[in-house]
């Protein structure tokens, strides 16, 4: 049987950029691209109290040491810490260790929080979700009464 017909019907995944924001990390998810994964670099009791739903706790020095034992070096990562410099040193550690596809995560749980990304943890299971976690319309209600206050 000839596999020409169903060759290029799924479009090939563009490498990742060496920075993203959470919305590229978001769409991903939710079309169900597999192939990447998360880490979260910072305090390991700092990711128990909120984290990105399904995100890795990687302690920034155990870091290398772990990704190398478990993760390819041709995966996926998108990578955060406690803040942007946090998450960029992360990032030139595991690039430096090999891994090809890094990309570090502009803003990390605050940006993804902010666009409604699903968490979980000790901290994020006390806060119900909003409306817009689950409804587009009801995001942009809440996105639309922020940008009032904020005015």
């Amino acid at each position: 049987m000839d596999n020409k017909i169903v060759e290029n019907i799924i479009p090939s995944q563009p490498p990742i950029e060496s920075q993203s924001d959470a919305h590229v990390l978001k769409s991903r998810l939710e079309w169900g691209e597999p192939a990447l994964t998360i880490l979260d670099v910072r305090d390991r009791q700092v990711h128990n109290q909120g984290h990105i739903t399904g995100a890795m706790p990687m302690p920034l020095n155990e870091l290398v040491d772990r990704a190398t034992a478990t993760i390819a070096k041709s995966r996926d990562i998108y990578v955060y810490g406690s803040n942007d410099e946090e998450t960029a040193q992360a990032a030139q550690l595991l690039r430096n260790a090999g891994f090809e596809h890094v990309s570090e995560l502009r803003g990390g749980l605050p940006a993804w929080k902010a666009i409604g990304g699903a968490t979980e943890g000790v901290v994020e299971a006390k806060v119900p979700p909003s409306a817009g976690a689950y409804n587009v319309v009801d995001r942009m209600k809440e996105h639309t009464e922020q940008a009032e206050k904020d005015v």
